[in-house]
């Protein structure tokens, strides 16, 4: 059936142009239309602009690992203040409200340095983004006095939220505390909107936190968000 249409097609088409070449404007030209492009889904738009090892030289660009997640999703996680719930997603690696899509990776620069996560989520109408961003910057607001997030048997306490200056225009970004072992560790979110993708980055000592040793304060390397920014356009 198919070889049959083929022929059918190229037949139609040639006498078309015969017909043409003969001086007759009665017959229009006629040409096989061309398949149409499959449309790109969320989730395919944002592997193509999620930075890769390419993007940023020096560093290693991988998945996060599953088992070291404190959720698999957001549904596991509870708050004892729900209001500060959307600090506890951006902190762990979980997309905010209910995205098309979302996709997380995990950028290092070598052992003992602080690891960034990076999570760009989808949202549709671009205006949820924006809302979703605000919802964000109430909860920083308002959660100054800490909160603690349970999923399953992993819990987080953090003892304090302060809001901070952001590496990009229209940012919401902040600088939280916890303490594990006796020893106080500094860790930093900056949530940034690209039309109707929230990208979000958290980074965390994660080494000096299991020494229980030394302090740490990781904040965001800007070159990791300048590499994402710039690809997201």
């Amino acid at each position: 059936m198919k070889r049959v249409t083929l022929t059918a097609v190229s037949v139609l088409a040639l006498a078309s142009a015969l017909t043409a070449c003969s001086g007759s404007e009665d017959a229009p030209a006629s040409s096989p239309s061309a398949p149409k492009a499959k449309p790109v889904t969320p989730a395919q738009r944002l592997a193509k602009v999620m930075v890769t090892k390419d993007d940023l030289p020096g560093y290693n660009v991988s998945e996060p690992e599953a088992e070291y997640a404190f959720a698999k999703s957001s549904d596991e996680v509870t708050v004892d203040k729900p209001g500060c719930t959307p600090l506890a997603y951006a902190m762990n690696q979980l997309p905010l409200g209910e995205p098309q899509a979302d996709l997380t990776r995990s950028a290092g620069a070598g052992y003992g340095k602080e690891i960034t996560s990076i999570t760009l989520a989808s949202y549709e109408p671009a205006t949820t983004a924006e809302s979703v961003l605000a919802g964000l910057a109430k909860a920083v607001s308002e959660c100054g006095d800490g909160f603690t997030a349970k999923a399953g048997k992993n819990t987080s306490a953090y003892d304090s939220v302060t809001a901070e200056k952001g590496m990009t225009t229209g940012a919401v970004a902040f600088r939280s505390t916890m303490t594990f072992r006796g020893v106080t560790h500094t860790l930093h979110t900056e949530a940034v909107r690209h039309g109707d993708v929230l990208a979000v980055y958290f980074s965390a000592n994660g080494f000096a936190i299991a020494d229980g040793i030394r302090p740490s304060d990781a904040k965001i390397p800007t070159n990791v968000v300048k590499a994402q920014n710039a690809k997201l356009g």
